[in-house]
């Protein structure tokens, strides 16, 4: 009787692992849900990223994130970190900032995290997901913090500014200085002459 129970026992168990084998067979082949808005970077801050090779690939394999399943983020997870450290290591100096600096020790972090979850199959493919899912987003933030190294700040730009409005001011003023058409007149006769004379 008690070997009856038990060997029914076991027959449960290994239906639950075929079922639970079955759904997350199912969930692994489900598409990622990559958000469709991709921050566009700069015209000057293009020159720069295009030449920065681990930048490149990087970007190459975040817009493949929109064809991936999560078997495919399992199987790639290694490959995605190393891409992501090259990123890290092989920044330009041009665009060495904390700000740019930080968002690549995020990406390449989400990136360790995404690795270590793939290599645990006991995790659940919602978690991969997550984890995949995130780095596209943080693959935005740091097109932001770059396009930010060719913004010009608020301060830049009123000086800027300043300077125009008093550049337009003292033109103004000199050309004011001769209201009516005798006046132009005779100051323009007045600058031949001393031109003249200094030749002289």
């Amino acid at each position: 009787m008690l070997l009856m129970i038990a060997s029914c026992n076991q027959n449960k168990q290994t239906g639950n692992k075929v079922t639970s084998s079955i759904i997350d067979t199912t969930s692994v082949d489900q598409n990622l849900k990559i958000p469709s808005q991709n921050i566009q970077l700069l015209p000057a801050a293009t020159q720069f990223t295009s030449e920065w090779l681990g930048f490149v690939t990087a970007q190459e394999e975040i817009r493949n994130f929109q064809n991936y399943t999560i078997k495919d983020v399992i199987s790639n997870a290694k490959p995605i970190v190393e891409i992501m450290k090259s990123m890290q290591e092989s920044v330009p100096d041009t665009l060495k900032s904390k700000p740019v600096q930080a968002r690549l020790t995020v990406i390449y972090s989400k990136a360790k995290i995404l690795e270590q979850l793939a290599a645990r199959p006991e995790n659940k493919t919602k978690r991969i997901a997550e984890a995949a899912e995130s780095l596209p987003l943080e693959f935005n933030n740091l097109k932001i913090q770059i396009n930010e190294l060719f913004l010009k700040t608020l301060e830049d730009f009123d000086s800027e500014l300043d300077a125009f409005e008093a550049k337009a001011d003292s033109i103004n003023r000199a050309s004011n200085k001769y209201t009516t058409p005798k006046q132009r007149f005779q100051a323009k006769q007045d600058s031949i002459t001393k031109a003249e004379a200094s030749a002289n």
